[in-house]
């Protein structure tokens, strides 16, 4: 009774950390503009929506493991890969405002 349970609660989480990734990459690809796929050369915006609604309805839809790490794998190659790209290109890098002269750890000022 508890390995049915802890069976259970496994599917459970895989279930929902598969499809919150799914949603998730799916919102991001669809928020980017079109262009900025082209310009940090990458697939096109249709393909990446194309294969991420389909990962989307897999877990949904039809829960098989296989399938469902398949589409992990391109969920995860779109959010390290392509979403990190695309950002570069429209400039979503930067979110505290800070000008083109600030590093890593705050603003560079020439050893001043």
């Amino acid at each position: 009774m508890l390995m049915d349970q802890f069976d259970s609660t496994l599917s459970l989480l895989t279930f929902l950390v598969f499809t919150g990734f799914a949603v998730a990459s799916f919102v991001i690809a669809a928020m980017v503009r079109e262009d900025a796929y082209r310009a940090a050369d990458k697939q096109t915006k249709k393909f990446w929506l194309i294969l991420l609604g389909i990962n989307l309805v897999i877990n949904l839809l039809l829960p098989m493991f296989f399938l469902q790490i398949a589409g992990l794998v391109a969920a995860i190659v779109f959010m390290v890969d392509v979403r990190p790209a695309v950002r570069q290109i429209t400039g979503g890098g930067n979110r505290r405002g800070g000008s083109s002269s600030d590093g890593p750890y705050g603003p560079y000022n020439g050893g001043r």
